[in-house]
């Protein structure tokens, strides 16, 4: 079954002592397998196992991943005793030299800048693998999905337009035929027939281009990531139907290699979604 590149997966959990856990991955066209990451802080270091994960499923194309984590629970409340240690020697001072006798309050002192705050449960990336991993995987997974049921559609699009190029091939050869023996019967001598038929004959870019369609609707019912070597195969079938285009001396058939060559041109922009 082919994939194609492009396509979208999220999944979202709640995880014990975390908080809820959101991953969400796009693909887009990429010559080559690309991540590019969007963590919260304390994670950087989980992009090396994240990367090999979405690597040993995918062959071709850009992922961006973003993960999020809310609603993450605070631990306590953290007093800085030696910023308040150091508040009271100079408060102190100041209330002797300057003969203050008014007392200082536990409310006053928690409003001082930087003496209270909260301790956030922030996971680093080390402690949150194993409990964020499964959420990842259910995401990676649905991204596939989508990429393989796009990949399904366009197999049957590739498929509909190469039997398409068949059909013009039947058509061009069984017109060459009759185009050919009427152009000879109005040629009186023998070496001017001989010279028609070595420079009109098109029997072997016809050959040449079936034999190219057939391979491509090959490689569609195998599979596997054949992105590239369809993207190849194409280009060699536009360049037979250039040369079979150029060759013909009869309008009609010129035509109908010009429709093939359009035919082609759609075929290879489908292609390049293909991984």
């Amino acid at each position: 079954m082919i994939s194609s590149m492009t396509g979208f997966g999220s999944h979202e959990a709640e995880v014990d002592s975390i908080g809820r856990i959101n991953v969400e991955l796009r693909c887009t066209n990429h010559k080559f397998t690309e991540s590019v990451f969007h963590l919260p802080d304390g994670m950087i270091s989980l992009e090396d196992k994240l990367k090999k994960e979405i690597e040993a499923r995918i062959k071709r194309g850009r992922v961006y991943c973003a993960i999020n984590i809310m609603g993450q629970a605070a631990q306590g409340i953290f007093v800085n005793r030696k910023l308040l240690k150091n508040y009271l020697h100079e408060l102190n001072g100041i209330k002797k030299e300057f003969k203050i006798d008014e007392g200082l309050s536990l409310d006053s002192l928690i409003r001082l800048p930087g003496i209270l705050s909260l301790k956030e449960n922030k996971p680093t990336g080390i402690h949150i693998w194993e409990k964020l991993k499964p959420v990842f995987l259910q995401a990676l997974m649905n991204l596939l999905m989508a990429r393989q049921k796009e990949g399904r559609a366009l197999a049957k699009l590739l498929k509909n337009r190469s039997g398409l190029l068949n059909k013009d091939l039947v058509f061009i050869k069984r017109r060459f035929a009759i185009a050919a023996k009427n152009k000879i019967n109005k040629i009186q001598a023998e070496e001017e027939r001989l010279a028609f038929l070595k420079g009109a004959d098109i029997a072997e870019e016809i050959d040449r281009l079936h034999f190219h369609i057939k391979n491509f609707q090959a490689k569609i019912a195998k599979g596997q990531p054949i992105g590239k070597e369809l993207d190849f195969i194409t280009q060699e079938m536009q360049r037979e139907a250039n040369t079979l285009a150029a060759k013909s001396f009869d309008m009609i058939i010129s035509g109908r290699a010009v429709e093939m060559k359009t035919q082609i041109e759609k075929i290879r922009e489908q292609v390049q979604n293909i991984e």
